[in-house]
């Protein structure tokens, strides 16, 4: 009797699957048959965001709008994925995705890159970096409010999306990523620039002074000691002092003064004996100044 009842039970479970496979089978076909019918009603794009490389006319361009009309042709006679790599093969397009619901909408969701710096080789050659350390093309449409590195960069640009090449361009992105997660930096300095010795030197918004960086190395450190430099040193002499601020060593800030500035500010080596050591918690009486 138990066999019995486990039997027909094993039965009207096989059917009931059988059933829900056949249903299925049957809803795909249904689909099938209706895609096959389905004209395309309407484009419709998405770009979040609110500063764009290309707009929604050059897009309609890419995809064949004005010249070859998607609208009222079969869906089945378009080619989606192709549709979706030439918007890929744009330099401003970081992802792109095209596919098309039941009512014969087709949908395009791209995302542009955004760029993070502006670079100007030593070639005259001018290019933007991205969020994720790509070499990216200027565009005509949009002009981006990004920092400006220039100066003696030797990083080439083939006109293409590219990754950085040369370790200073990637001393330079590092840099300008640091300087623009954080508000304060971000708001006060106004350019990066690369002297002859290949060592990075900052532009700040405030004051005439430069800022010897030096290298991308401890930058977390460096910024925090000239920030304690901004509060402690010059409200004491005020901000026409000096002329340039050596934070390339990291236990010391060296203000260089005024009268005697070298040509080239990077190229001051000053004494270690006179400078100052910064602690984490530095006073006025470590800040000392040096005149080179």
């Amino acid at each position: 009797m138990l066999k019995s009842r486990i039997f027909w039970r094993n039965v009207t479970y096989g059917l009931l699957w059988l059933a829900t496979l056949s249903g299925v089978v049957v809803l795909m076909s249904f689909i099938e048959v209706k895609k096959s019918t389905l004209v395309c009603t309407k484009v419709h794009i998405i770009m979040p965001g609110n500063q764009y490389f290309i707009d929604k006319e050059e897009v309609d361009n890419i995809l064949g709008l004005n010249s070859n009309s998607l609208i009222g042709r079969r869906l089945v006679n378009i080619n989606l994925h192709a549709l979706e790599n030439k918007l890929k093969g744009n330099p401003f397009v970081e992802t792109a995705s095209v596919y098309a619901d039941m009512d014969g909408v087709i949908m395009v969701e791209l995302s542009q890159r955004r760029p993070m710096m502006r670079m100007m080789n030593r070639f005259d050659q001018d290019f933007y970096v991205d969020q994720h350390g790509l070499k990216v093309p200027i565009s005509g449409n949009f002009t981006a409010k990004v920092l400006v590195a220039n100066g003696y960069i030797d990083e080439l640009f083939a006109n293409r999306v590219d990754s950085l090449r040369t370790p200073i361009a990637k001393a330079l992105f590092a840099t300008a990523d640091y300087i623009r997660k954080d508000t304060l930096w971000s708001a006060q300095i106004a350019q990066i620039y690369v002297n002859q010795d290949h060592e990075i030197e900052l532009i700040p918004r405030v004051g005439n002074q430069r800022i010897l960086l030096g290298n991308a190395d401890s930058l977390a450190t460096k910024f925090k000691n000239l920030l304690a430099f901004y509060k402690q040193a010059l409200p004491q002499v005020g901000w026409v002092a000096y002329k340039a601020i050596n934070i390339k060593y990291i236990n010391q800030v060296i203000g260089i003064k005024n009268d005697n500035l070298k040509r080239d500010t990077a190229a001051a080596k000053p004494a270690v004996t006179d400078s100052a050591t910064i602690t984490s918690t530095p006073t006025r009486d470590t800040l000392k100044t040096i005149k080179n």
